[in-house]
Order: C-alpha cells, then sequence, then structure tokens
C-alpha cells in the first residue's frame, strides 16, 4: 500500500459489530467498578449501592454511546482516520452530557432526589466529560493501533499467498508448448484444444491466489492439466480418480490439486521407463476435507529430482499454512514402492 493510500485509508473500528457492543459494556462496567474502590474503604452495602446507579450510568451511556456511532458510522467511514477520531469523541461527550441530565431528570422523577438541578449536577458532568474523554481517547487509540495492525496482517498475508502462488513454475508449460507445436501438423483440432486447456490453466495461475473455488472447478482444471500431460506421455500415464462424500458446495484454494499433480509426474512418472497410474483420492471427514495423491517411486533416484520436489511440497505447504494456519496439514508417506501425499483442510462452503 502506498503512503498515499495509507493516509486516506480509515482504520477506524466497525462500531456496529456484537463484539464491539461487548467491549463497550465490559469497559463501562471496569470503569464503575474502578470508581466504587475509589469511592468507598469498605465493601457494605453502601458500595454495592454506589456501584449498582454507578453501573446503570455507565451501561446505559455506553449502549446509548454504541448506537450512535452505529447511526454515524457511513459518514465515519467516508472520514480520515483523525477526522473520525475527532467525531467519535465528540459524540461521545455528547452523550455522557445528554445522559447526565437524563440520570438526573429520572432520579427526579422517582423522587429520588427533589431538585431538578441539584447544585452538585455541575460538578458530575464535568467529572463524567473529564472520565470519557481520557477513556474514550485511549479506548479509541487501542482500537484505531488494533485495526491498523490487523489491516497489516491482513494485507501481509495477501501478498505472500500473490507470492507463493507467482513462484509455481509449472514444468509442464514448457514440455506442453511442444506437444502444441508438434500437434499443429498431425492434428490441428487436438492442438486447437490443448491450446484451449493451457489458457484455462494459465488463467488458474494468475488469478488471486486469496480466491477459494468450488471442488468441482479444482478437480476440472485438474483434469485438463492431466489431458495436456497425456498428449506428452501417452500410456506411460495412467490415472484414477476416487471422488467420494465431499459436499458440493465445498469450496478450497485455487491450485491446489494441479502443484500436487506435477509433483506427481515430474518426479513419479517421468523418470520411470514404463511410466505408472497417479491415482488422486479426495473424501470427507466431518469437516475436514482429505486429499491423497499416490504415484509410484522412480527407478532410480535423482538428487536434482527429490531437491525439486521438496522446494515445490514447502511452497504447497506454506499457502495451505498462509489460507488456514494450523488448521491445515500436509503429510508425505513412502510405502510400498508409492509415494503418498495427504491433505487435510477444513471444509469452507460457498
Amino acid at each position: 500500500m502506498s503512503n498515499t493510500s495509507a493516509e486516506k485509508h480509515s482504520f477506524l473500528p466497525e462500531f456496529g459489530s456484537f463484539s464491539m457492543l461487548l467491549q463497550f459494556v465490559i469497559l463501562a462496567e471496569l470503569i464503575a467498578i474502578i470508581i466504587t474502590i475509589g469511592r468507598n474503604a469498605d465493601f457494605n452495602e453502601q458500595a454495592w449501592q454506589d456501584f449498582s446507579l454507578l453501573s446503570v450510568f455507565a451501561v446505559s451511556i455506553a449502549l446509548c454511546s454504541i448506537i450512535v456511532l452505529k447511526i454515524i458510522s457511513p459518514l465515519l467511514r467516508r472520514a480520515s482516520t483523525v477526522t473520525g477520531s475527532a467525531l467519535v469523541i465528540t459524540m461521545l461527550l455528547l452523550v455522557t452530557s445528554v445522559g447526565i441530565d437524563g440520570i438526573i431528570y429520572l432520579l427526579h422523577h422517582l423522587s429520588i432526589i427533589e431538585d431538578r438541578w441539584p447544585a452538585w449536577r455541575e460538578t458530575l458532568l464535568i467529572r463524567s466529560l473529564m472520565i470519557a474523554a481520557i477513556v474514550g481517547t485511549l479506548g479509541l487509540r487501542y482500537l484505531i493501533m488494533r485495526e491498523r495492525s490487523d489491516t497489516h496482517h491482513r494485507l501481509q498475508q495477501e501478498s505472500k499467498l500473490q507470492a507463493l502462488q507467482s513462484r509455481i513454475r509449472p514444468h509442464f508449460l514448457f514440455n506442453s508448448l511442444n506437444s502444441v507445436a508438434s500437434l499443429t501438423r498431425s492434428d490441428p483440432s487436438k492442438a486447437e484444444a490443448v491450446l484451449h486447456d493451457l489458457a484455462d490453466l494459465f488463467r488458474v495461475l494468475l488469478a488471486d491466489a486469496r480466491k477459494l473455488v468450488p471442488v468441482s472447478a479444482e478437480r476440472e482444471i485438474s483434469r485438463q492439466y492431466l489431458e495436456v500431460e497425456k498428449i506428452r506421455l501417452g500410456d506411460r500415464l495412467q490415472v484414477k480418480w476416487n471422488v467420494s462424500n465431499i459436499p458440493r458446495a465445498a469450496l478450497i484454494p485455487a491450485l491446489t490439486l494441479q502443484p500436487l499433480l506435477e509433483n506427481a509426474i515430474y518426479h513419479g512418472i517421468e523418470p520411470r521407463f514404463a511410466g505408472g497410474t497417479i491415482k488422486i483420492e479426495m473424501w470427507a471427514e466431518g469437516e475436514m476435507l482429505n486429499i491423497m495423491i499416490s504415484n509410484p517411486l522412480p527407478d532410480v533416484r535423482k538428487e536434482g529430482h527429490n531437491k525439486g520436489n521438496k522446494l515445490a511440497q514447502e511452497n504447497i505447504r506454506q499457502r495451505l499454512a498462509t489460507q488456514f494456519g494450523s488448521a491445515a496439514s500436509m503429510q508425505v508417506i513412502q510405502e510400498g514402492g508409492q509415494y503418498h501425499v495427504k491433505v487435510k483442510i477444513p471444509i469452507v462452503r460457498g
């Protein structure tokens, strides 16, 4: 984000949320407790009465403040951070001032106090406004800093996702272009179909890394990729799908399957003289989506291939961690001459 856009962006929080309402009420209760402790040496009946009155007053002011801030939230969203902050503090002071008179009127109406304009009204008003100004300024400063931190963290995560996705350099693209070149004379229609598949793959590669896509769309782009690879590898590449028990509305990050399939072909199928079969299994367990991709181990291990495999897997692992945190995992298993990569991610419904 440039300096200019950062200056124009307002980091004021969303005052209309339930969490913000809860924070206001808790803060009001804390203020009531602190004032009660400061005014009373002992926790007797008088202290409890003071706390009850202060609590009702503080919570009432908090509720009225959040309502007013919610009403003016469209104006706050258009204002800068400085202007919006000044407006928020002004509204808090205004609500506090009106609340003081409202509480005094109510106490007078209930015959708890005799005078409609008691002598201590001015002192109470000044103290209340000072408390509201200090607490409001400090509280707003904290909320702005938290909002700025959350925004900065979100932008970092988005940039990291884009950087990780941009580092995906499919080997098949270069090989596929050669395949298309050879098909242009022998089978022009097939060459055209391959180019359409490559265009779809490029479109996904260049798409927003934050985007979640339906599982069916990810399967389709993977199928197109495998069809392109079959033109190059022929019968050396066999594919078996086993998909079951997956919600139709399930969403996964774009390009979850394709890089894993590319690894399976580049590091498992290509080095084998006879090729082999790639197995793709997808199933749901509770609220987790499981993906297992299996390929035969190469006849002869090549150090360069093994290193490239680890780099590619680390890239995928980082993408999953950035998107889902610790909720996602990727496990590598080698047994019985097979190489398995198992991915578990939370099911996100569209």
